[in-house]
């Protein structure tokens, strides 16, 4: 996709400006296009995102354009989403041939608390022979293939204005600006691979596409989400087989009926993992533990719902000390309250094996904040 990167030892200075990178790239979470509006009802919101758009086109083929086809496959997902589950609010980043920063993307789902995070893309190689679908969630990766994928995608930014002030230096055509995420630890991995790995099952078993994999790579859109997110490439544009299927309806409406019912799939997973009685009793709402006024504090969630439910430790396998926090009409439980985020996370390898899924939350005056927007705010301290 790129030209060739040489190997070579990353310099301290190089380094060091990673990690001077890494603390200045944690955004606000406000989204400039104030033109959603989201109801949400205690529903799963799911933001997905149609990669590039507008003066963007993508990667082309012989006669297309990437930017067209994940449009249309992100609305197709979309709608399969609305019709089929009444549980279910769908944003999109753009819904038409618009142009929207990379950096604008991730804070959308930000700003409105989404429970899952999607970009849609096409793939591109130098041979035309390349063929399959995959996909990304965030992470580093020492794999050339991998890299190089994510540069393509993160080259973006430089069409836009001023965009090295924006980005804070960061270079998507430098493998030392990778470097930062090697710094991070992503907390939504573990249920990103496995929204990740539904969605190549359902690619390879249900609609007989060539399955490459579920990949880890730094993409700024994912780096950015503070929930699950993942990147899929639905297939190549310069394949001449995959760009006549990813631009037919039939192919675009198996390939976004494949991704509703991996969505479908994972939700119920989630649910159903939750091991939260179904029982519809009044609550007891235990927040009064939680310190009051503006203290920062890291608990442990393990569980969300869409109703209220009894807050006993029978309802979460034995745990004691639950905590009742709600957001975007949705309740969400949690446990332990530390100070400090390395404490929460030990405690999190604790209950591991009861929550496999349980993860980090930073949480001020009851509400939950954007994690890395916390860890940022006690570096500061």
């Amino acid at each position: 996709m790129c030209p060739g990167i040489k190997n070579g030892k990353h310099n301290l200075i190089n380094i060091c400006a990673a990690v001077i990178l890494l603390l200045h790239l944690i955004p606000p979470c406000i989204v400039h296009a104030a033109k959603f509006d989201p109801k949400t009802d205690g529903k799963w919101i799911i933001v997905i995102d149609p990669g590039h758009g507008g003066k963007d086109s993508g990667a082309s083929g012989a006669f297309s354009k990437e930017k067209n086809i994940n449009l249309a496959i992100a609305l197709k997902t979309g709608n399969y989403l609305k019709q089929n589950l009444t549980n279910v609010t769908v944003i999109y980043t753009r819904n038409d041939d618009s142009t929207v920063d990379l950096i604008e993307r991730p804070r959308i789902a930000n700003k409105y608390n989404a429970d899952l995070f999607i970009s849609i893309h096409s793939n591109w190689a130098k041979s035309k022979s390349v063929a399959g679908a995959e996909t990304f969630v965030m992470g580093h990766t020492k794999d050339q293939a991998n890299l190089e994928v994510a540069m393509k995608e993160n080259e973006v930014i430089l069409l836009e204005e001023d965009y090295s002030t924006k980005y804070a230096g960061f270079d998507p055509k430098s493998p030392e600006s990778y470097i930062m995420f090697t710094l991070m630890q992503n907390v939504f991995l573990g249920q990103s691979t496995e929204l990740a790995a539904k969605i190549q099952n359902q690619f390879n078993l249900r609609v007989n596409r060539k399955d490459r994999g579920v990949k880890q790579a730094g993409f700024w859109v994912l780096y950015n989400t503070t929930m699950p997110a993942v990147l899929i490439e639905t297939g190549f544009i310069t394949n001449p087989d995959e760009e006549k299927y990813l631009n037919s309806d039939q192919g675009q409406d198996y390939l976004a009926s494949a991704i509703f019912r991996a969505c479908r799939d994972y939700m119920n997973e989630i649910d159903s993992k939750s091991g939260i009685s179904v029982k519809n009793t009044e609550p007891v709402n235990s927040n009064s533990i939680l310190p009051s006024g503006d203290q920062l504090v890291f608990m442990v969630q393990v569980a969300t719902a869409s109703s209220r439910r009894e807050i006993k430790p029978d309802n979460f396998k034995g745990l004691n000390n639950i905590v009742e926090l709600e957001a975007q009409n949705r309740f969400k439980y949690a446990t332990g309250i530390f100070m400090e985020y390395p404490e929460a996370v030990k405690y999190r390898k604790e209950i591991e094996a009861i929550y496999p899924d349980a993860f980090v939350i930073a949480v001020k005056d009851n509400k939950i904040l954007p994690l890395q927007q916390a860890l940022e705010q006690k570096r500061k301290k």
